[in-house]
């Protein structure tokens, strides 16, 4: 049993875009200004045009290619915005872009009210002040970051998330004209991480009737659009319930190895998912054979062989990692999971790869 928190307000449709305005914080002086922290693949896109940008507003471009967002970036943006606006907060932060984009908005937001390094937050329950209000606007669907209560940073020495009712949007749009132009491979595999967590919560012990009831109709959307012929509208539906089922459930052994991957190969997370379940069928069986089917059809070619010429150091590094994953290992494995994914059965895993 859990308090389970969503998203107070949707505005959901195709083009809803251009209402983005009626979900935002109004403006209350001359000097109150919004913090826009966009995907720089819409740099010169016609999409920034359309945002309600005003003459004392911040845009931040934020390169989703470059790896994972880190809580080096999600600080020196923190320290950013208060050094030009001299510490007075923002009316609204808006996260638009895919997964990253919305969790460095979310993180920014917790950060602006909190003290210290981003670092100091990456856990449970850790954020003592409430964050400045915000908005998600995905232009990517399958993370369910618009949705959830996570904001996933690579630390120092880990990725982790800021998981808190405070990193929570506040609002979110899901327009899903905004998917158009996305190509093939990204869109399968950012797809493929709506599909992975539904999969993972649905077959862990941390869930109940509700997150399955999410997870559930999540996972048949998926199957309509990357098993069928569904369409956008359906994709992005599929990442919002599924973002629902993760706040009141867990993930499993593929998001536990799969940090791993992104913390040394710097693979974004979808991708890094994929790479991860395509070995897992002792785990997930005959997900993990409709997701191989689901390669084929789309024509989707994973790279083999990724962990061996890292050091053994590197090794060390992923396997620490993965055993610091105690929650959606429990989920996955039960309270003696230790018993099962030991120091060698991570290694073998890493190796399949």
């Amino acid at each position: 049993m859990r308090i389970f928190k969503q998203v107070p307000r949707i505005l959901f449709g195709n083009g809803a875009l251009e209402r983005l305005p009626e979900l935002l914080r109004p403006r209350t002086s001359e000097n109150s200004y919004y913090v826009f922290v966009v995907d720089s693949v819409h740099a010169n896109n016609a999409m920034i045009g359309r945002l309600p940008i005003g003459p004392n507003d911040i845009v931040e471009l934020f390169d989703a290619t470059a790896g994972e967002p880190s809580t080096k970036q999600v600080d020196a943006l923190r320290e950013k915005v208060v050094q030009l606006k001299k510490a007075k907060l923002p009316a609204t932060v808006v996260g638009i872009g895919g997964g990253a984009s919305m969790d460095v908005a979310k993180a920014l937001s917790v950060m602006l009210t909190n003290e210290g390094s981003s670092t100091a937050y990456q856990g449970w329950d850790l954020v003592k002040n409430p964050a400045v209000f915000k908005v998600g606007v995905p232009t990517l669907a399958g993370s369910g970051a618009e949705a959830s209560r996570t904001a996933v940073l690579m630390g120092v020495d880990r990725k982790f998330g800021i998981n808190s009712d405070y990193s929570m949007f506040d609002a979110i749009l899901l327009d899903s004209s905004l998917l158009a132009g996305v190509s093939n491979d990204q869109r399968f595999y950012s797809g493929m991480d709506c599909y992975i967590h539904c999969v993972e919560s649905l077959q862990g012990t941390m869930i109940n009737e509700l997150a399955r009831a999410y997870a559930d109709r999540a996972l048949k959307l998926c199957e309509s659009v990357f098993v069928g012929n569904g369409n956008d509208d359906e994709l992005m539906t599929a990442s919002f319930m599924g973002g629902c089922s993760i706040v009141n459930s867990e993930v499993g052994v593929c998001h536990a190895l799969s940090y791993g991957l992104s913390m040394e190969l710097h693979y974004r997370h979808g991708f890094a998912n994929c790479v991860v379940f395509d070995v897992l069928e002792d785990y997930y069986g005959d997900a993990v054979m409709q997701f191989r089917e689901m390669l084929k059809r789309h024509k989707i070619v994973l790279p083999k062989n990724v962990t061996a010429k890292l050091p053994d150091e590197a090794r060390e590094r992923m396997i620490a990692m993965t055993l610091r994953m105690e929650r959606p290992l429990t989920n996955a494995l039960g309270n003696d999971w230790r018993s099962h994914m030991t120091r060698e059965r991570i290694l073998e895993l890493y190796a399949r790869m």
